[in-house]
């Protein structure tokens, strides 16, 4: 699964599939946010702080996040990558 791109913006280049532990998703964190310093602000869906909460809020209480087998209601450090991840390019 690489990045999502739509017309209106792409999703972040972290990947967030071998995020299994907090150190994993801290260093995914670290990775959005270089990708954010780069081109992401230009190029992302959300790519400002107010857009980005908003998706993020919109993801999570829609559960529509990849793989789509994943159990949506059970935290996990894979579930909240993937839900950053999401936020960025949610429309």
């Amino acid at each position: 699964m690489g990045h999502v791109s739509h017309e209106t913006g792409r999703s972040t280049y972290a990947d967030p599939r071998g995020v299994r532990t907090r150190d994993d998703f801290a260093t995914f964190l670290d990775e959005v946010s270089a990708d954010l310093r780069g081109s992401g602000a230009a190029e992302w869906e959300n790519g400002t702080l107010e857009r980005f909460l908003d998706a993020f809020a919109a993801v999570a209480g829609a559960c529509t996040v990849d793989p789509p087998g994943q159990v949506q209601e059970r935290p996990s450090w894979a579930l909240f990558a993937e839900l950053v991840r999401a936020a960025t390019y949610y429309e």
